[in-house]
């Protein structure tokens, strides 16, 4: 299951992992593939010590478009552990109208919830089954509930009632699982649930900390509805209806906070967002700083209400990133940057690294395209001059207008297939297309002499 994938893989295998995707910044790499070992690492040790070994906060530094956010997005993917991304934008100061800091936390035990919950669907995914099998069965054949007639001494008795009814639904069973009675319609109840409530106003359900849905739900009785569909989708409905009864939720609810006290990791993008100008004082800055001051004990170690429960933040593990821009990390207040001691700093892309994001990434854009248009029996080409010369383009524009890293790739490779992907495919209807430098410098040469053009790529 998903939860052991952490044990399995070393620092080393994790790099590898994220090499797949993401080129270049080896420092960033390295510097998370420790820390999420570090926290199957802690597991292992001995209790009285676990409790004070603290998770070491990343914050990661460095132009847009170089790759902190893919990391993070490959490390959710990666990690059988609840993980949650938020940009440090959406947060205001407490008295502001907006979201808290603390919301995060609980939406990460609400994405934690979910994860438990999906597990043990699974486990009694096959027992949930089998029940609605047995229920489909005793719609299609109700089971015999007159008693069986007293036979005289020395009379053979008859194949009673109950007898034949089991053989039919033996059939029937066999009829049912092969998947033959697939199309045929049902008439059968289902359970909804009580109405529901919304919470109007500045305070949403994130932040008073209580399931308001779940007390009103609980006060209101369930209401049984009817219900006609096929065999084949009410067998999905009513197995997932059993599934939830099957799940004890106290347990999933006892084990997802665990597991967010132990494993949870948060990534906070856009924290220069959020960092004031030295000047400060006035203005948005003003709600900046609170922000900050918000954040601080919770990346600290605080215990934030959730409707599951109190969750106690100190061995989450707080991942931040930031372009730095108009702002430096210096700008953060000094006892927020002491709590993210690890600093990496992402490199810009060069020519090089940009014809590596071309071509070797699992997801490179060049084989995107070629899927994209592979649907419409055209096939596309890129030759390695027609590679090297979009790699070059690119760094030179990200030099001239505004360093935007690999999104430059977008833009670039949208200006340059723009006529082929609205030809094909009434002009176009199949064949193979090849991309040679001379295509890509006609397409893209008076975009990037003339800076007054720039608009188009960008």
């Amino acid at each position: 299951m998903k939860k052991n994938i952490m044990k399995n893989l070393t620092p080393s295998q994790i790099v590898t992992e994220l090499n797949k995707y993401i080129i270049g910044q080896d420092d960033a790499k390295r510097a998370v593939a420790i820390a999420l070992r570090n926290r199957w690492r802690r597991q292992q040790v001995a209790e009285g010590i676990r409790e004070e070994i603290m998770p070491n906060n990343i914050i990661m530094i460095g132009p847009t478009g170089v790759g902190k956010t893919e990391i993070a997005r490959r490390l959710a993917k990666l990690t059988g552990a609840p993980f949650y991304k938020v940009e440090a934008s959406k947060f205001t100061e407490v008295g502001y109208v907006g979201r808290d800091v603390e919301s995060m936390i609980r939406d990460l035990t609400e994405l934690s919830v979910n994860m438990v919950k999906a597990e043990q669907t699974e486990l009694v995914q096959e027992k949930a089954n089998k029940i609605a099998e047995e229920k489909i069965l005793d719609l299609l054949i109700p089971p015999v509930k007159t008693p069986p007639k007293p036979v005289a001494e020395g009379e053979v008795p008859e194949e009673s009632e109950a007898v034949r009814n089991e053989k039919t639904r033996v059939w029937m069973r066999e009829k049912l699982r092969k998947g033959e009675l697939d199309e045929k319609m049902i008439e059968f109840d289902t359970t909804t649930g009580g109405i529901g409530m919304q919470v109007v106003g500045p305070f949403g359900m994130d932040d008073m900390g209580i399931n308001i849905q779940e007390i009103v739900g609980s006060m209101m009785p369930k209401k049984r509805k009817k219900r006609k569909t096929t065999i084949k989708e009410a067998r999905k409905i009513l197995a997932q209806e059993e599934a939830q009864k099957l799940i004890d939720m106290d347990n999933v609810q006892k084990e997802a906070i665990k597991r967010v006290q132990e494993t949870g990791i948060v990534f906070l993008d856009e924290i220069d967002k959020v960092a004031g100008n030295s000047k400060g004082g006035h203005g948005p800055d003003v709600s900046r700083e609170g922000v900050q001051r918000d954040l601080l004990p919770i990346v600290e170690g605080s215990t934030v209400n959730t409707k599951y429960g109190p969750v106690k933040t100190d061995h989450i593990l707080f991942l931040a990133s930031g372009a730095f821009h108009v702002s430096k990390p210096s700008d953060l207040i000094p006892e927020l940057q002491g709590r993210f001691p690890i600093r990496v700093e992402l490199k810009s892309l060069t020519e090089e690294d940009f014809i590596k994001i071309l071509t070797i990434p699992e997801n490179a854009l060049l084989k995107q395209y070629a899927a994209l248009l592979q649907t419409e029996k055209v096939e596309i080409t890129f030759e390695d001059e027609a590679i090297r010369e979009i790699a070059k383009i690119a760094t030179i524009v990200n030099e001239e207008v505004e360093n935007i890293g690999a999104r430059r790739l977008h833009t670039i490779l949208t200006t340059l297939l723009e006529d082929i992907l609205f030809d094909v495919p009434d002009k176009m209807p199949d064949g193979k297309i090849k991309i040679n430098g001379e295509m890509v410098n006609e397409k893209l040469d008076s975009i990037v002499k003339n800076r007054d053009l720039s608009k188009y790529i960008l």
